[in-house]
């Protein structure tokens, strides 16, 4: 059923959708000034996961695109290396990305500005077109939808989300389709925007084809005539939705084949049939100013769309304009919808069989869609509600506030002033709504009244937010740029850079640089994994290089490492270049560059990124065991000796002595407990140890240590370690020079603590030395390297030896040996290897992702089909 409201001549609609476009912008681009967002004063959109991840991804957007086009398929800045393909369908493929181009460096953040203001903007334009193409209201009444939609509680909440705002301004164009192709049977329209979003990010479009289903079936049953008719909107549903998708299948394909290796091996197959909350607790979410950080990460889903659309969304269910058979099966798609949105199992199918890591509910932007939909069908200048719907309505609100009222200090997010307030925009939009108010202007009042509720919605939940200063970022970045530029021009060989300090895990993209490092949803488990075993902190998301010892520098081409100059005020150097972690082993390497911010290092044992090793390393078993015992196996196993193992010893301390604590005959494994357990005491554990000569020392801690629990210190240098781990770390203890007694002291501030894999290891320099100068004796001397292409020779003694590679494993990976494709063998359950012919070999890797010919072929055909399709129609009519 279709509203007819007045028609505007073509001249002036461009003026009107312009005003739509530009009323969000404006509202959005006023607080942001009042906040003082870059490039109007010195603060900047970046908070949460906006600051410490997407804008490295943007800044590796801009490098690939301008810079080297072979990254877009694969990054050695992606953790040691990997497939890009999975990155960019999630994070990198909106149209609007480009804006950034036009910003380097350090003005990145002012086009962060700009494009999340236009995203704004474009919801409202892309909302206001729906209205002017379906239920046709007048203009300040499509205006009042179009802005509360563009600004609803889910957009302003997922702003630091800015991949998936693209999906609320692609929903209302791709509804549209959907109704024409039910309607008329047209489907380029939806074809082609589906496609669109399939291919911008695919995660937000399997929310939208979800909600596709429901909308066909409400759309059905509403236009309902005869069941052949309905046969055949069903079969051109389905068939247009498959087409879609295998026009989208350039894409989808390797990003499926993507998210196997990484995010599907975490889906969940087990799961409660129970309620995430009490259901009615949602309900404070349609109220303004709802939102913060706890409600960022484990609040209630983001609901509010303003009081026009909670009236109008009701009263749909009593506007006989529609048939009862409409009403009853739209109240059963809202009944699912709201129990999506509390029932665990729900949950999880809207999310693919996964709970989110905070941004909770992230799905209901469909929910609030539905909504604004049934209002738009209500709320009209001819609108006369029914009585039974005005008491209803009346009843309902009144018993969801005394409900709210009541349990009001249990909602901590929502502050009694802004209860109040939410409570008087209802009941005057109500007033205004519902009663026989012939007003000229009503509407213009109406659309001012929701437009303010809207944004003051909008100014207190971000005012909720803390956000990153331009200089926090830009500090940090040209230094870190600094460093790396001065290494690149320097050095142009393959090779890694670590760093012991850190702003994000994906610094590597944001300066360009290979690493070990990355945060992404594209995170294969095989990285997590091997790193984990590394001893370095490991996420189902993260990785972090932060813990390596002299032996996975080596193994692992970390050539340059770069350190804080801590030589210069405390404060100073915390700020620009913020201390990840302890390295007092770089004493092994050499200086080659100090500034007032940094020391660089060059490690002259790096192993190149391939090298001539033992086939032991091929059927070489990695398993969860100590770091420390892992690192010495594959060293062993490289070598082809087992005397290599003995690296790595584990030693006693020397002596332990106990300050509040009760004493326990072992440290490793022992609860401590403090004996005075007020808070203001601390409990000090102090244990000694003297080094051997040539030799560093290192120290693994358990994944339930908690570092928040006690402060470690060595030396008087307190061990940076403030995060939750999933195996032990090794962290380093001394280095070369430690030639006198060396204290660990764990401060204890909480009443006990758990002290699991305590362990010292010693690592021998001479065999460490040794062993690696023998395994750089046969280097893969590479003669061409890109992102995807490497190319050099190796000589080998003999056939069968292994060329040993730190390139992760991957099926899209393409070796040629002396010009024939060969076998690669997968080491550690991480890494490329190859078997070698005697004598020189010159070896080829180039990698193409998987499926992506196959996703080729599959669009081209289906692209030529559609062609000949439309050629076939045009010589019929």
């Amino acid at each position: 059923m279709k509203n007819k409201g007045k028609r505007y001549p073509t001249t002036n609609k461009f003026w009107l959708y312009l005003i739509s476009f530009l009323v969000p912008t404006t509202l959005m681009t006023m607080y942001f000034i009042s906040r003082h967002m870059a490039p109007f004063g010195s603060s900047s959109l970046l908070t949460i996961d906006l600051g410490q991840q997407y804008i490295d991804f943007f800044a590796y957007f801009r490098h690939a695109i301008l810079h080297d086009p072979s990254s877009l398929i694969y990054s050695f800045s992606n953790g040691l290396g990997g497939e890009m393909i999975g990155t960019w369908a999630y994070y990198l493929f909106s149209p609007l990305n480009w804006i950034l181009l036009f910003f380097p460096g350090t003005t990145l953040t002012s086009g962060i500005f700009l494009m999340t203001v236009v995203k704004y903007g474009l919801a409202g334009l892309s909302f206001f077109w729906l209205m002017q193409r379906t239920v046709r209201p007048r203009f300040w009444l499509s205006l009042t939808f179009s802005t509360a939609y563009a600004m609803m509680g889910w957009t302003v909440a997922n702003q630091l989300n800015l991949m998936w705002l693209d999906a609320v301004i692609l929903l209302p164009i791709i509804f549209y389709g959907l109704t024409e192709l039910i309607d008329k049977g047209k489907w380029r329209l939806y074809v082609a925007w589906l496609t669109a979003m399939l291919i911008i990010n695919y995660y937000m479009a399997y929310m939208i084809c979800f909600f596709l289903v429901l909308s066909f079936i409400w759309l059905v049953a509403d236009r309902f005539t005869d069941w052949k008719t309905m046969k055949q909107q069903l079969l051109r549903f389905i068939v247009r939705s498959t087409i879609s998708g295998l026009l989208a299948s350039t894409i989808l394909l390797p990003t499926v084949w993507s998210l196997a290796q990484s995010k599907a091996q975490y889906t969940l197959t087990s799961y409660k049939w129970d309620f995430e909350y009490f259901p009615p607790a949602m309900f404070i979410k349609f109220f303004m100013g709802v939102f913060n950080f706890n409600q960022m990460f484990a609040g209630y889903p983001n609901l509010f769309v303003g009081s026009i659309v909670v009236i109008g969304s009701f009263l749909f269910f009593f506007n006989k304009n529609f048939s009862v058979r409409s009403r009853i099966v739209a109240g059963i798609i809202t009944l699912f919808y709201f129990l999506s949105l509390s029932f665990r199992p729900l949950i999880l199918l809207w999310h693919a069989g996964q709970f989110p890591t905070g941004y909770t509910f992230r799905f209901s932007f469909v929910v609030c869609f539905w909504l604004f939909w049934l209002a738009a069908q209500t709320i009209s200048e001819e609108f006369k509600p029914t009585k039974w719907g005005i008491i209803s309505f009346s009843v309902v609100t009144l018993i969801t506030c005394l409900y709210i009222g009541v349990n009001l200090k249990e909602f901590s997010a929502l502050k009694p002033l802004h209860f109040i307030m939410g409570m008087v925009f209802v009941v005057v939009l109500a007033v205004l709504l519902l009663l026989p108010i012939r007003w000229k202007s009503k509407f213009v009042v109406v659309c001012v009244i929701s437009t303010l509720e809207i944004f003051l919605n909008a100014a207190l939940s971000l005012n909720e937010i803390g956000y990153l200063q331009v200089k926090d970022y830009s500090q940090y970045t040209k230094e870190l740029q600094s460093l790396v530029s001065r290494v690149q021009r320097n050095d142009s060989s393959f090779y890694r850079i670590g760093k012991t300090f850190l702003r994000d895990n994906d610094d590597p993209y944001q300066a360009n640089f290979n690493s070990g490092a990355v945060s992404s949803s594209a995170l294969t488990k095989d990285t997590a994994t091997f790193m984990g075993r590394l001893g370095n902190p490991d996420g189902s998301i993260f990785v972090e290089y932060s813990n390596g010892t002299l032996i996975s520098d080596a193994l692992l081409d970390m050539k340059y490492y770069f350190q804080p100059n801590q030589s210069i005020g405390i404060e100073s150097y915390q700020t620009k270049l913020p201390v990840s972690s302890n390295r007092f082993d770089l004493s092994e390497y050499k200086e080659v560059h100090r500034d007032k911010q940094a020391i660089t290092y060059r490690n002259d044992l790096a192993l190149p990124l391939g090298y001539l090793a033992s086939p032991d390393v091929i059927s070489l078993k990695a398993i969860d065991s100590n770091p420390a015992e892992f690192q010495a196996d594959w060293l062993s196993a490289l070598t082809g000796q087992a005397s290599s193992k003995t690296v790595f010893t584990n030693q006693k301390f020397d002596h332990t002595e106990f300050t509040n604590i009760y004493p326990v005959k072992k440290l490793n494994g022992s609860m401590l407990k403090k004996i005075d357990k007020r808070k203001e005491s601390t409990g000090v554990v102090t244990t000694t140890f003297t080094p051997k000569p040539n030799s560093v020392y290192y120290i693994t801690f358990g994944p339930d240590t908690n570092f928040k629990a006690a402060r470690f210190i060595v030396n008087g240098t307190e061990i940076n370690e403030k995060r939750a781990y999933r195996n032990p770390i090794l962290i380093s203890a001394s280095g070369k020079d430690s030639n006198e007694t060396q204290t660990l002291q764990i401060q204890l501030n909480r009443k006990s603590m758990k002290l699991q894999d305590f362990k010292l290891y010693r690592l021998d320099l001479d065999k460490y030395r040794s062993t690696m100068k023998e395994l750089k004796k046969h280097p893969w001397n590479l003669t061409k390297h890109t992102s995807r292409y490497l190319s050099g020779t190796i000589t080998s003694p003999r056939r069968g030896d292994v060329l040993n590679t730190s390139i992760p494993y991957s099926q899209g990976w393409h070796v040629k040996l002396n010009g024939h494709s060969v076998k690669t063998y997968k080491t550690v359950d991480m890494f490329t290897a190859v078997k070698l012919d005697k004598g020189a070999n010159k070896v080829t890797f180039s990698y193409w992702p998987p499926y992506l010919n196959v996703g080729i072929i599959l669009s081209s055909v289906t692209l030529v089909g559609l062609s000949i399709e439309e050629y076939l129609r045009k010589r019929q009519d």
